[in-house]
């Protein structure tokens, strides 16, 4: 080998390592370091890190020296500490333990394999049924939908439960709010629903709700046949609050999947109250001001966020009708998280605790409920018939002192005859068993014979 092939195999090897570097440097440039933190100090639930940055959403690796790791999700930060949360139970940390910011954000699994299964806020199934099949990924929070471009609620709903088809008719793509007590019976009314709704897939969020209230739900309530076309998600009272918050958002984002594929769904979530009062665990614990019965200002914002995901899609025939349980605690329809979802909520069902100890169920209190969108979807004679029933209900309520203490007689007021008549077939029309399904068209042609009959000028000497 003379000379000038040394000097060219120099030349070309050069060239490489030059290539090679410069790729290098590009590489370099684009990816940035990983920074560790460490964990310096833990009140409460809120964990503080310095020496790492990430962003709010975020997943960090908390690495203690003994023990197995864990990890939290960014919820806060001030000046150069960043404030986490636990996504799982935080026994074992210690302090200077190591923080590593995770590159990827917390993604939802979806697939026709969710059908029929029970799992928790992070995706993992509870009902020990082997690995749930999935294969897409979508955000937690979801992708917002220009409101512009999202279908008219034009089409009805069949809830199968005869009192809500009749006098509150929810449209496909409505978000009703089912406010109640605790024991007046709107769990066993979200099964009912689960069961006998006319609707493509059912998605279930148990959001902090008792772990022997999922179980009854899902054996009981919901049963084998509501399970198979169902996915549900359940965080119990005892998950920690960020799990809690994740559970209903991982529940929206399942439905948004199956509306995506052109689907029907129902999704039920128990309860917006819980949701709400996680929120306000988690943004007490890193220094937020209340403003209201102790809840700060992020849970009403959170609230409308989680809601407007549902409804409609936009052009491919998908929808999501939701049902939102509403805790009423003390029966006080001032609470705070109440009066909130009022105003964003397209209708609200009332359960009536007098009305349950009277025996009657569902317990719905029909001068105090109201479907928003009813005007639009219903026939201008259901219209008609929701009047008279209102009527004949309220004028019975109202004189109902009089009337059960016997100072009332009858022949004073027509008004009060026909209310005093009809009243024993308003409450039987309200009235439905627990294995009971009435459809849509069912629920409308009784309710049309009902408001017949109550108008039958003799049936008050009938009664009698």
């Amino acid at each position: 080998m003379n000379l000038a092939d040394v000097e060219n195999q120099f030349e070309r090897r050069t060239s490489r390592i030059s290539a090679v570097i410069q790729e290098l440097r590009q590489k370099i440039k684009k990816s940035k370091p990983v920074v560790e933190g460490r964990l310096v100090r833990m009140v409460g639930l809120t964990l503080e890190a310095v020496g790492c940055q990430a962003a709010i959403g975020s997943r960090c690796r908390i690495v203690p020296s003994e023990g197995a790791s864990m990890d939290a999700e960014v919820v806060g930060f001030s000046d150069a500490k960043l404030f986490l949360m636990a996504v799982t139970d935080s026994l074992g940390l210690m302090s200077e333990s190591r923080v590593i910011p995770l590159p990827k954000t917390e993604n939802v699994r979806v697939g026709e394999g969710l059908l029929g299964r029970v799992i928790d806020g992070a995706g993992v199934a509870l009902d020990q049924r082997g690995p749930i099949l999935t294969s897409p990924a979508v955000p937690l929070e979801g992708i917002p939908i220009n409101p512009l471009d999202r279908n008219p609620i034009d089409k009805t709903f069949d809830v199968g439960i005869r009192a809500v088809n009749a006098l509150l008719t929810v449209g496909r793509g409505q978000r009703m709010g089912l406010f109640s007590g605790s024991g007046v019976g709107k769990s066993t009314l979200l099964g009912l629903m689960t069961r006998h709704a006319e609707a493509d897939v059912v998605v279930v969020g148990l959001i902090g709700e008792r772990g022997r209230e999922v179980q009854e739900f899902i054996q009981h309530t919901l049963g084998p046949e509501g399970l198979a076309r169902a996915v549900v998600v359940a965080t119990p009272a005892d998950s920690p609050p960020l799990m809690r918050v994740h559970g209903a958002l991982r529940a929206t984002a399942i439905a948004e999947y199956f509306r995506s594929q052109g689907k029907n769904v129902l999704l039920l979530m128990d309860s917006l109250t819980r949701f709400a009062q996680a929120q306000r665990e988690i943004a007490l614990s890193i220094g937020e001001m209340p403003v209201s019965r102790g809840y700060p200002p992020s849970v009403f914002a959170k609230l409308p966020r989680l809601v407007e995901r549902a409804g409609n899609g936009n052009g491919n025939g998908g929808s999501i009708t939701a049902i939102y349980t509403v805790l009423v605690e003390g029966d006080d329809l001032e609470d705070p998280v109440a009066d909130a979802a009022r105003a964003i909520l397209d209708g609200h069902i009332m359960l009536s605790r007098k009305l349950a100890e009277s025996g009657l169920y569902p317990a719905v209190d029909v001068e105090a409920s109201v479907s928003r969108l009813m005007t639009h979807i219903a026939t201008p004679e259901q219209l008609a018939n929701v009047q008279r029933f209102r009527e004949l209900n309220s004028t019975y309520e109202q004189n109902r002192d009089l009337i059960s203490v016997g100072a009332y007689n009858q022949g004073s007021d027509a008004r009060i005859d026909a209310a005093i008549a009809a009243y024993p077939y308003l409450r039987r029309f309200i009235s439905q068993g627990l294995t009971d399904k009435s459809s849509l068209d069912q629920s409308l042609e009784d309710f049309s014979a009902l408001v017949r009959q109550s108008m039958e000028p003799n049936q008050a000497n009938e009664v009698a």
